[in-house]
């Protein structure tokens, strides 16, 4: 008989992927009901700990998206409450959150990576914006990818082309951060791979998703209905395919991170995939890449049911570290 377990989400926050994060854990609520698990969801609010506490789940799944809720912050807390959560520990968090340090961990274990500049907004004042945008575009070449260096959702992403688009994308970067990550655009096709570890912690990838947009990958093509469509399997010669999802689990295991990740990738003319950006709390809504996925795969509402599963069993067993 397949244990119930009493589980814990923590979504929402005050960041700027709030409504995603509700979303997410609406959908998986959702899926662990139907596999017959009792689900509470809370806020990380001034009455988040006291509640957790009432409520003495088995498992929490934190789904908060973005800056505290990826970056290591709230698996410290859950860490220090002594309670078994779905995800990655606090050190992988932190690995995986910080784009430059993610990039700088994957390009030693041979996975492609653009090359990339990280400029903070205060040396735009400091130095002068002109003659910095002038030695960017020097020093990368054009077009390039402006984006926060912390984050996710493509909140903040801008290309730029020339001089110009450069300057209005790095004001819309600052919108949502300090520091700018800007990057060598690479063409070629728009790649996700979500990797997830079976019950016996081996790290496995889901079925690679292909996004074709209208436009860019933006926040309103990733959550908004038909904006963007999907193809899974993606559109991949078998060796192609085989080398991104190979790349995705690279990444996982380089940067240690835990229960699952979701890997953004681009892969070009000559079949090479270039690593991106990489997620430890993937969406999880109607139109997020993981679930897409997991659905090709088998099941959503399965795989829902292994990660919790997993991380009771695992805490139970060796602790939460083992994450």
């Amino acid at each position: 008989m397949t244990q119930q377990l009493r589980v814990a989400i923590i979504a929402g926050g005050l960041n700027h992927e709030r409504e995603v994060s509700l979303r997410s854990a609406h959908r998986v609520a959702r899926a662990l009901r139907e596999a017959g698990h009792e689900v509470n969801t809370f806020c990380p609010d001034a009455s988040m700990l006291a509640s957790l506490r009432s409520y003495n789940p088995d498992v929490v799944w934190p789904l908060v998206h973005g800056s505290t809720g990826e970056d290591g912050s709230l698996q410290n807390i859950l860490l220090a409450l002594e309670v078994p959560f779905v995800g990655t520990h606090s050190d992988g968090c932190q690995r995986a959150s910080y784009k430059p340090t993610a990039k700088a961990g994957v390009r030693t274990a041979g996975v492609a990576t653009p090359d990339s500049l990280t400029l903070p907004q205060s040396f735009f004042n400091q130095l002068g914006a002109n003659e910095l945008l002038d030695l960017v575009i020097a020093h990368l070449g054009l077009p390039l990818v402006v984006k926060p260096f912390q984050g996710g959702s493509a909140l903040g992403v801008s290309y730029a082309d020339d001089v110009d688009s450069l300057r209005s994308a790095m004001v819309e970067c600052f919108a949502y951060s300090d520091n700018a990550l800007i990057e060598v655009f690479v063409e070629g096709v728009e790649a996700s791979v979500s990797v997830v570890r079976d019950g016996d912690g081996v790290a496995r990838a889901l079925p690679t998703v292909e996004i074709v947009t209208d436009g860019s990958y933006d926040y309103d093509a990733r959550y908004n209905p038909g904006r963007s469509e999907f193809f899974v399997p993606a559109r991949l010669d078998q060796a192609r395919d085989d080398a991104v999802r190979e790349a995705a689990v690279k990444v996982h295991e380089t940067l240690g991170l835990g229960a699952l990740s979701r890997s953004d990738f681009i892969v070009d003319a000559e079949g090479t995939p270039w690593f991106i950006d990489v997620n430890v709390v993937p969406g999880m809504t109607e139109t997020s890449l993981l679930p897409l996925a997991a659905e090709v795969d088998g099941n959503f509402t399965q795989l829902c049911q292994q990660l919790v599963l997993a991380a009771y069993n695992n805490y139970q067993g060796e602790g939460q570290d083992a994450q």
